[in-house]
């Protein structure tokens, strides 16, 4: 067993207590934060002379060739160390004898590992947002090329009003938008370098914290050394964002799979995103859609987990807080896989631009279009809506459209109907006339789509 600790024991610990502590076989995802944060605390210690340069070269070196083993394949983690800190720090002393031994000074186990968690987030949040990215620059593609493929709107999953593609897609345009910013925020909030603050009370070494956060890439030291080794709130921030990420995710796949069934038939999931059926030869399924769908559930009990763990714990550090790592980093390396596997198949996706608009017609969508000629003709707004309702009504009785009733019907149930009302109800026309920012119209998408635009160009 290689530990940090043991001088004030007199006997080995237990080994089922060592392998229920033990934490390396999933803190070794932090081997290049540690290995880096040791760096930047060696050259430190030798800045303030609390080792030499020559000692500070040779640990640089070690750690150096220790990263180099790590990721060449040369050197592997065994189980005899009990986290990445001690497999680091034993390896180190290998190579270095004492030498090695003094990179420790000045340090804690707690304020390292938080310095491991912080950058290890910090470099997460960036591929995250790289994908995120990716998926906002193929849903800005399909709404460039669906400005006029029109399809229902829905409020309560019932047909509402007229839209086009590319005006629901800019919904979730939004919301991605939104949790690209979430990230960035828990980034900057993150931002703070707990390293110096020892075990919970700092430390009697004349340490530099503001070289040590610069070299790190952070903002500036964090001002108080319990909260430093005492804060997950970030983490709590971090799979908040991210299953937010994931409910936006899941929103989408569950109108996809809609989309895809034989009932509406709007798009069709390339081969490459789909799966079969082992006793049925005809089916086609949305697995990709229903696995993210499934997955968020997942991303949800990571919140839920260091929620419940950071609940009852007095300051500072405490053991339950190991408890962090594993389902953070299977949360983050599921929401990667969802975003990147939604992406391929949205981007692959072809729609099927008749049946939406058929759709549409289908589902009296131009209702309020046809009650709002009314007004425009003189018709107080709540008498129109009653007229509309009963040309409804007529329509579903007789299994037409509103488009398929003759101008007749219409006029047997007002007189106010003229011919124009063919004109005012047009899926085209029920659209553009809604143009004001915001809105699915022709000129009010284009204005949106120059904000996207510029939006990815920018960010």
């Amino acid at each position: 067993m290689a530990q940090l600790w043991g001088g004030r024991f007199t006997k080995e610990t237990d080994q089922l207590v060592y392998n229920f502590n033990a934490s390396l076989s999933f803190d070794n995802k932090l081997y290049k934060q540690d290995i880096t944060g040791s760096m930047a605390h060696a050259s430190m210690l030798a800045k303030q002379g609390i080792i030499t340069e020559e000692e500070k070269e040779t640990i640089l070196a070690g750690l150096k060739g220790i990263l180099t083993d790590i990721e060449s394949g040369a050197l592997a983690f065994s189980p005899e160390y009990e986290d990445i800190h001690s497999f680091v720090e034993a390896n180190l002393i290998d190579r270095c004898g004492d030498v090695g031994k003094k990179l420790h000074t000045g340090r804690s186990r707690n304020d390292q590992v938080a310095l491991d968690m912080k950058m290890y987030v910090r470099d997460e949040i960036g591929e995250i947002d790289i994908l995120l990215k990716e998926l906002l620059e193929s849903i800005y593609r399909i709404m460039d090329e669906n400005v006029h493929t029109y399809m229902p709107g829905f409020t309560h999953l019932q047909k509402a009003q007229p839209v086009t593609l590319a005006h629901h897609f800019g919904a979730y345009f939004e919301m991605f938008k939104r949790d690209r910013s979430r990230m960035a925020d828990t980034s900057k909030r993150l931002n703070l370098c707990p390293l110096g603050s020892g075990a919970l009370a700092g430390t009697t070494y004349p340490l530099d914290r503001e070289f040590t956060a610069e070299a790190l890439g952070f903002d500036g030291p964090t001002l108080n050394s319990m909260d430093s080794v005492a804060d997950r709130d970030y983490l709590i921030e971090l799979l908040s964002g991210l299953s937010t990420i994931m409910m936006h995710l899941s929103r989408f796949c569950e109108e996809i799979i809609l989309w895809n069934s034989n009932e509406y038939r709007f798009v069709e999931i390339d081969d490459g995103y789909s799966t079969g059926s082992s006793i049925m030869p005809q089916k086609k399924n949305p697995d990709i859609a229903e696995l993210v769908r499934g997955k968020t559930g997942r991303v949800y009990g990571a919140l839920m987990s260091i929620l419940t763990t950071m609940k009852g714990i007095p300051l500072a550090y405490n053991k339950d807080m190991q408890e962090d790592k594993e389902f953070t980093f299977d949360a983050i390396d599921t929401v990667k896989g969802c975003i990147a596997l939604f992406n391929g198949m949205i981007a692959t996706m072809s729609f099927n631009r008749e049946n939406m608009e058929k759709s549409a017609k289908n589902g009296f969508t131009n209702a309020t279009d046809a009650a709002d000629y009314l007004v425009n003709n003189g018709v107080p707004f709540r008498d129109a809506h009653g007229i509309v309702g009963r040309l409804v009504l007529a329509c579903i009785e007789k299994n037409i459209s509103l488009d398929e009733m003759s101008l007749e019907e219409y006029q047997e149930i007002s007189p106010v109907f003229k011919e124009d009302i063919y004109e005012a109800i047009s899926m085209k026309n029920c659209v553009e006339k809604r143009n004001t920012i915001g809105a699915p119209g022709e000129a009010a998408m284009k204005q949106v789509l120059v904000l996207h635009k510029k939006y990815l160009e920018e960010n």
